[in-house]
């Protein structure tokens, strides 16, 4: 029987905008990415995501942004990396605060859009955000990108000594070299269930995705992200649940429950 986690972006709304079927969403996933203020979220927001994973006994991981609430986060900042040290040790505590409150733990961390790229593209960024969970907390996840292009991420988390989850993306898509395809180019974003019930499979049960060019690239990953303001996110994890379940493939958290 393989095993691997399933997250979900989520508490991504913002006062009196709702974004994501959270709820709908939760009840089929073993890991959420929870918004932290910066890119979506606000405080209510968050303590009622934080409540809705404890409900549902989902693994609860902080989701951490640049602070572009207008551009959601997918626009990259000039930023230094001791202002993204200090960013994303302000995000990461204050999720973990209604963790607190809320009678769980956070268990891991995961950049979230463009400081997610950024990450994976320099190591000065990569090793910024290591940095800023090590001081939080040396025993959270560090969520890296799966595959060649994940290495710059996965070297930083090794050199501060944190423990690195690898994250392969069913709903994106996959350029030959191993990237997320730009959200700016037609078919980044997959939303027809069985196909990304299919991807999630070939991720889970053989460790590799087809790019758009028609190659094979090679992903180790542990954990499967479905994004939350994808508008089929719920029938998208559903279908993987159910895809699973057919092909002896079991959902767990990330670290454990």
């Amino acid at each position: 029987m393989t095993t691997i986690d399933l997250n979900c972006d989520m508490g991504e709304s913002f006062g009196r905008y709702t974004l994501g079927m959270d709820e709908a969403a939760m009840a089929h996933i073993t890991s959420a990415n929870i918004a932290c203020g910066f890119h979506a979220s606000d405080p209510d927001v968050m303590d009622r995501t934080v409540k809705l994973a404890v409900e549902n006994k989902v693994g609860v991981g902080a989701h951490p942004g640049f602070p572009d609430l207008m551009g959601f986060g997918r626009r990259k900042m000039d930023c230094s990396p001791e202002e993204i040290t200090n960013l994303m040790i302000y995000q990461i505590g204050a999720l973990s605060a209604f963790c607190k409150v809320n009678g769980t733990r956070l268990r891991h961390v995961k950049p979230h859009g463009a400081l997610y790229m950024a990450a994976v593209e320099d190591p000065e960024v990569a090793r910024a955000v290591a940095r800023a969970i090590l001081a939080v907390d040396p025993d959270l996840l560090y969520v890296a990108l799966a595959g060649i292009k994940g290495e710059t991420m996965t070297a930083m988390g090794n050199e501060m000594g944190l423990k690195v989850v690898y994250e392969a993306f069913p709903d994106r898509a996959y350029t030959p070299e191993g990237n997320l395809v730009s959200r700016k180019l037609p078919g980044a974003v997959i939303k027809d269930p069985d196909q990304v019930a299919k991807r999630a499979l070939l991720m889970a049960k053989e460790g590799r995705v087809v790019a758009v060019d028609g190659t094979s690239i090679e992903l180790d990953a542990q954990t499967l992200c479905v994004h939350g303001d994808n508008p089929a996110a719920v029938d998208l994890v559903k279908n993987i649940r159910k895809v699973f379940a057919q092909n002896q493939v079991d959902v767990a958290p990330m670290g454990g429950v």
